[in-house]
């Protein structure tokens, strides 16, 4: 984790499009917040990503040998 997180909240500088800012704040949304959303939401899906790219030759693996034998414990399934 960032340490600034540990810190609570940070200022930053964000650079937006005029159109979108002036939407926003007509609406009367909280751009910080919707940012921040944003930001949480790619971090996660990036670490998803990296995750996988990491552990594709695992999951290849696995995938292989599910193939070949079945599902592990496959003979205890109610379904």
């Amino acid at each position: 984790m960032l340490r600034e997180a540990s810190l609570g909240r940070v200022k930053v500088n964000l650079t937006l499009d005029a159109d979108v800012a002036e939407t926003a704040r007509t609406l009367g949304l909280n751009m910080s917040r919707l940012a921040e959303a944003a930001i949480v939401e790619a971090a996660k899906v990036e670490r998803n990503r990296l995750w996988r790219t990491e552990n594709k030759a695992a999951i290849a693996t696995y995938t292989d040998e599910v193939a070949r034998d079945g599902m592990p414990l496959a003979q205890f399934r109610s379904f």
